[in-house]
Order: C-alpha cells, then structure tokens, then sequence
C-alpha cells in the first residue's frame, strides 16, 4: 500500500469514529502500515477533521520524516512489532470504553454473536479478554506493562480509551465497531443490574 492510500484510509476512519463519539476533539491515534513505514495522525489533530496532511510518514520505530507524531507512537510501534501481521492500530476514545476500563484488570465478553467479527474467532463459544492497564504518560513505561500480556482482540487504558488492530485499516475499523458494540451491551447489562 502506498502512503497517500494508507493516509487516505486513516482519515475515513477518523471522521467515521468522529461521527460516532469515539474521538473527541483531539483524542486517540490512528495508524496504518504501508510498504515504506507507518502513516500515523499528527499530535493534536482532530480527528472529525483530518486532512492528509495531517497523517505523517513515520519508520517503524516511530521516527517521523517531518512533523511531530502522536504522543503515544511507542505504543503503535509496539504493537507492530509484536503482531507482524498488523496492518493498522486504531485507539479511540468514547465514553464507553473510557468508563468501563475504570477500577478493573480486565473486561470479559462471552456468548456474544458479534465476538466473530474479530480475527481468529469463529464462534460465539468463545472468550475476548481485553486487559486494563494504568492509564501513564511514560509511554516506555505503559509499554512495558502490555509485553507480559495476552492480547487478542485489544486492550484498555484504565480512564482513556481502547486499541484494537488487524491486518487492514478496514478489519480494524471492524474491531472497533464489534468492540463499541460490546461495551454497549456491558453498560446495557449493568442498567439491567448485571441480569443479562
């Protein structure tokens, strides 16, 4: 893929998540692989908004060529490194995701039909694991927490928001939108006192 495709893909997807209440403002980062490097949104982009130039060209250790890229690249190139297969990381901010990630170590999902939206997941007899680690400005530091982690479809930021990845922009969108549905169900489940 070709950086101006990669750029393009990254901008629908933020307007998409913008429209939706997932990115707020100047919340959450956005990147996709492309066969020089990475394309990731600039610091303080907003996201409802995002033009191309507003997506840099970035190594995969998260050098950008020119701009200054988001705060939290470390963890993108993190997840690059360890899912060789990764051809997009979103994370997103919604109300959901920031809520439900206080005051746990993780957030189960079971018996839900939209658990196979993500990949390698093929039936509803199964069990999506997102862990919640601190929320920490030292993006080294939050890094080391996810390495001894087991991670499947994405995880949490204990009060900020939630990653996903997969192998294109358009699976990863995917994620999100299965992710965004499953928190709904959990805030739904708990109105109804944990019944459902």
């Amino acid at each position: 893929m070709l950086f101006e495709v990669a750029a393009q893909q990254l901008c629908d997807v933020g307007r998409f998540a913008f429209e939706r209440g997932w990115l707020p403002a100047t919340s959450g980062n956005l990147s996709a692989r492309y066969d020089r490097g990475m394309a990731i949104t600039r610091s303080g982009a907003h996201k409802g908004e995002l033009q191309v130039q507003d997506i840099l060209d970035a190594d995969l250790q998260g050098n950008a060529r020119s701009g200054k890229p988001s705060a939290e690249t470390g963890i993108h190139v993190h997840l690059y490194e360890r899912f060789p297969d990764a051809g997009a990381v979103l994370h997103t901010h919604s109300p959901r995701a920031t809520v439900l990630s206080r005051g746990r170590t993780a957030l189960v999902f079971e018996g839900y039909e939209i658990q196979k939206a993500f990949e390698g997941f093929d039936t509803h007899e199964s069990r999506v694991v997102l862990p919640v680690v601190p929320n920490n400005q030292d993006i080294p530091r939050l890094v080391t927490t996810l390495e001894p982690l087991s991670l499947t479809a994405g995880f949490l930021i204990e009060g900020h928001g939630v990653y996903t990845w997969a192998r294109s922009v358009a699976d990863a969108r995917r994620h999100l939108e299965a992710l965004e549905f499953l928190f709904e169900c959990e805030c739904v489940r708990q109105q109804l006192g944990g019944a459902a």
